[in-house]
């Protein structure tokens, strides 16, 4: 199952670093230091900008927004529908607590400050912005693919865009090391395949009662 394929995936990485000392690896900091060296004023901007969808607002709003598109495809009555609206963002502060919880845990030391280009707290592993971006789009592309079967590949692509852009921003920023944008990533997906997962045991649910 993708939820036991992804969180397994994470804990691998989880313990490659855990093993290592959570200091970076050669290729993580060669790439820390590459991107110190090359950050022109634009593309600084440019990066900022991109690192910013990964955090505030937004992503919260992308949330709602996949359960809004869940009310136009279920049509809901009373308190079912406002649950139906709500489940995504529920969904998405769930799993806030569980990185944050993990990161906590884990505790690995960010890349030397003087390398920043954009203000940074607390730990590296996983990275937050990677996390909320990827499941936050994750949660709109699947509500869309759920209500357009057609539109399933593009929500999943833009989602994907989405999610990449805001992870190498964190490195290319030199916030975070290039492990921790994984761990972010796979943390996410496992969490959203077992939203998805859950999602379907309830729909199954609801057939049966439906039937009879």
């Amino acid at each position: 199952m993708a939820a036991a394929a992804c969180g397994g995936a994470f804990a691998l990485v989880a313990v490659v670093v855990a093993v290592h000392g959570w200091a970076p690896f050669g290729f993580e900091a060669a790439a820390v230091r590459w991107s110190a060296t090359h950050r022109p004023g634009g593309a600084r901007s440019a990066a900022v900008a991109v690192t910013e969808l990964g955090t505030g607002v937004l992503p919260y709003l992308l949330a709602l927004a996949a359960g809004a598109v869940s009310l136009r495809t279920r049509h809901p009555a009373g308190a079912r529908r406002t649950a139906a609206l709500l489940a995504p963002l529920v969904w998405l502060l769930a799993g806030q607590l569980l990185r944050q919880g993990l990161m906590r845990a884990f505790a690995r030391p960010r890349p030397p400050r003087t390398g920043w280009a954009f203000d940074a707290s607390g730990f590296s592993f996983p990275s937050g912005h990677a996390f909320t971006s990827a499941l936050s789009a994750g949660l709109l592309a699947v509500a869309l693919a759920r209500a357009r079967p057609g539109a399933a590949r593009g929500a999943a692509a833009g989602a994907a865009l989405f999610a990449a852009a805001i992870g190498t921003s964190r490195v290319y920023l030199g916030v975070h090391w290039p492990l921790d944008v994984l761990g972010g990533w796979l943390l996410a997906a496992g969490w959203l395949a077992l939203g998805v997962r859950l999602l379907g045991r309830r729909d199954r649910r609801d057939r049966r009662a439906a039937d009879g």
